[in-house]
């Protein structure tokens, strides 16, 4: 496959684990001229709109696979599968995640557990299989949404921070554990984005629109940066933040 292990974008197949994520999709479409492009996502026959937008932008190929996030135990044999189909793995985007009902979480143990299973659960389950298989191949490169949602959780959303809060940490601490070993982990602490996932909501200070966060991701693969911002405001923003005070804090809004 011609993986590079000293800098720049990996070469080879572009997964996109969450195949009708809007900035998964816009990572994909920069990243598709030349490349093989893989879509995984539920209802995978379903993704002939999403397939067309990535092959126009210059894919090779495009294949859509089955993909569940949720059902952890079948994340292992489709990996290790596209990684023998396809020789290995180039860049591999986690672009799946739910938002979910606050305040149906706070009143529901159920949904609160399926926000955290998606968001952090699922995560850990993919990141650990993925992070073996490239070990193996000597290169790769992976993409984690975190939130800022995460870097000190609120009140107004506090289950889904609490999961984005553990996803970073997660994220982080294996960042560390590849060092050296030629795979690379880029970790995007993106604020509001504008998009299906926050349709109906009040757009919050800093808004970013998936092409602005795709363009930061690619930005980032390229220098091989552990960490992006977006948008960079944010970084010294929340160092602030982090000195508030709890009673000021819990007043926060979203």
């Amino acid at each position: 496959m011609g993986l590079r292990g000293g800098g720049g974008i990996a070469d080879g197949p572009v997964l996109v684990l969450g195949g009708r994520s809007e900035i998964g999709l816009e990572v994909a479409r920069r990243l598709a001229p030349g490349r093989v492009v893989i879509l995984a996502a539920r209802r995978s026959g379903e993704l002939a709109e999403e397939s067309a937008a990535v092959r126009a932008a210059g894919a090779s190929a495009v294949h859509c696979v089955e993909f569940d996030a949720d059902d952890t135990a079948s994340h292992p044999a489709l990996l290790e599968k596209l990684v023998a189909e396809h020789g290995g793995l180039g860049v591999t985007v986690l672009a799946f995640g739910v938002l979910g009902d606050q305040v149906r979480a706070e009143r529901d143990p159920a949904h609160a557990l399926a926000v955290v299973h998606t968001d952090f659960v699922a995560q850990i389950s993919v990141l650990t299989t993925l992070a073996n298989l490239l070990r193996a191949q000597g290169d790769g490169q992976m993409v984690v949404f975190s939130s800022v949602a995460g870097v000190r959780v609120r009140r107004a959303n506090y289950v889904y921070g609490s999961a984005k809060a553990g996803l970073d940490g997660f994220a982080s601490g294996l960042s560390d554990a590849l060092h050296g070993s030629g795979v690379h982990l880029l970790l995007v602490r993106s604020g509001f984005v504008i998009g299906r996932m926050t349709a109906g909501m009040d757009p919050a200070p800093f808004s970013s629109t998936p092409d602005r966060v795709a363009a930061a991701v690619v930005d980032g693969l390229r220098r091989r940066a552990s960490r992006v911002w977006v948008p960079r405001v944010l970084q010294p923003a929340f160092f602030v933040m982090r000195l508030l005070p709890q009673a000021v804090w819990r007043r926060m809004p979203r």
